[in-house]
């Protein structure tokens, strides 16, 4: 009798393919589409050899990527044990870098799978959210995309407007004034053809610019649902931090009781140096990992900016911290992030579980 079957994912948009082991037996190779049909014959066909072996379990692994957390549900109804791993928490080496296919990274991911198996290795998944937080993110995330849109078209503009030598009078970009200007003096000191793509761009930002409007709206909304207001107008009580960046916060951290102290936060969020390390060499500290959630740090970024003109302590910390390396002061300013970041994690805890003990006095 089989104890486990194992199986490694190289999962794409169109196609998977699987090296599968039983036990510590060679592996096989599988192909399959990623439609629903493939998918669910996929978890056929391994339930089917779970029956042949009689296998007590089906250990199923593959990299994150933008098919999302889908094929993981299907596993787990199916009563496979499904693992989405963190491709920034796989080593790679140079030679496999250099003859990369698809076999060698089903064979990776099965090594990782075995390893977690019959070694007991610890497995270098993510965590995994739930569905509503998911669903929360694919709003929250659409948000900052449209307004990374609006920020490139303006870009293109300003750009357009310098290869054909056009300059504004001296007001400050983007402002009702501006645009007025561009309306007319720009737009008339231009060629037919520089004419057209830049009235082209300003209809675009400003279909972009309505867009951000009708999604802070609704991000508004969702902020004040049972599941997120007490969490938010906590977060909201640190200057800088607005309803946007307290959804952005949540939504991308998710429980932030899976977090056992403020070290965990900072390595999650990617505010932590890089070490270098080796036999008697000092411990050399490199650049941030930047691991994680890239979105955080840019609204944290954004926060800590505000913070430095509104608030004189933070200012003052933060002058500290230039005084002794005036020449990067922007690592300045990632100290102040992972700060900022840590004292959010404190208080929307708090505010979580209190959001707890009133459902479970309900």
């Amino acid at each position: 009798m089989a104890n486990c079957i194992m199986v490694g994912c190289d999962l794409h948009d169109k196609s998977m393919l699987l090296k599968i082991a039983v036990d510590r037996g060679k592996p096989c190779v599988r192909s399959w589409g990623t439609d629903m049909a493939a998918r669910r014959a996929m978890m056929e066909d391994l339930k089917r050899r779970q029956r042949q072996v009689g296998a007590a379990r089906i250990v199923f692994g593959y990299e994150a990527c933008g098919f999302g957390f889908r094929l993981y549900d299907e596993l787990t109804e199916a009563g496979i044990e499904g693992h989405v791993l963190a491709p920034s928490k796989m080593a790679r080496s140079a030679q496999h870098r250099r003859r990369k296919t698809d076999e060698r990274d089903a064979q990776a991911i099965l090594d990782i799978v075995r390893s977690y198996v019959l070694a007991g290795v610890e497995m270098p998944s993510v965590w995994v959210p739930d569905p509503q937080t998911r669903d929360d993110r694919e709003l929250v995330r659409l948000r900052l995309a449209v307004a990374e849109d609006k920020s490139g078209a303006q870009v293109r503009i300003r750009w357009l407007l310098k290869r054909n030598g056009v300059e504004s009078p001296g007001l400050k970009a983007w402002t009702d004034a501006y645009w007025c200007w561009l309306g007319s003096m720009g737009m008339r000191r231009l060629k037919a053809g520089a004419a057209a793509a830049l009235a082209s761009l300003m209809r675009e930002v400003e279909w972009l610019r309505s867009e951000v409007r009708r999604l802070d709206d609704q991000v508004w909304d969702l902020s004040q649902t049972g599941r997120y207001r007490s969490v938010v107008d906590a977060l909201c009580r640190f200057s800088g931090v607005g309803v946007l960046t307290g959804m952005v916060y949540l939504t991308e951290m998710g429980d932030l009781s899976r977090f056992a102290n403020r070290r965990e936060v900072g390595a999650y969020l990617g505010l932590v140096p890089s070490s270098f390390e080796t036999g008697q060499d000092a411990d050399r500290k490199g650049h941030i990992t930047r691991q994680g959630p890239s979105r955080v740090r840019k609204v944290l970024c954004q926060a800590v900016w505000s913070r430095l003109r509104w608030v004189d302590w933070e200012r003052e910390a933060y002058d500290r911290i230039v005084a002794r390396n005036p020449q990067h002061k922007k690592i300045a300013v990632v100290a102040r992030m992972r700060v900022l970041g840590v004292r959010m994690w404190h208080e929307g805890l708090a505010a979580q579980e209190s959001l707890r003990a009133e459902a479970q006095n309900a």
